[in-house]
């Protein structure tokens, strides 16, 4: 199994209640019924004051490398992406659990 996770930093000018960053989070919201391939599936909004804390967040499992490939190439998630990355920047990080 695969756990693949993703932060989201907007950029500067840009809050969480902006139209664009709701529109963009909105995007990954059923993602999990759309992509057959996720196993588990959770995103949302971090409430972290720190200065370091990201703004956005994707928690998901996957089965294998396979299954991460068929997610990250999905449409409705390179859609969902794209969106986010005009407004936003992204660390990943995929690891075996």
């Amino acid at each position: 199994m695969i756990r693949h996770l993703v932060l989201f930093k907007l950029h500067e000018g840009i809050a969480k209640d902006d139209p664009r960053a709701l529109a963009a989070a909105e995007g990954f919201v059923g993602l999990d019924k759309e992509i057959p391939v996720l196993l588990e599936w959770q995103t949302g909004w971090n409430f972290s004051p720190r200065d370091v804390a990201y703004d956005y967040a994707i928690n998901s499992l996957v089965a294998d490398e396979d299954a991460l490939k068929a997610y990250a190439t999905h449409p409705a998630h390179v859609a969902a992406a794209q969106r986010m990355l005009e407004i936003a920047t992204l660390v990943v990080a995929d690891f075996e659990v």
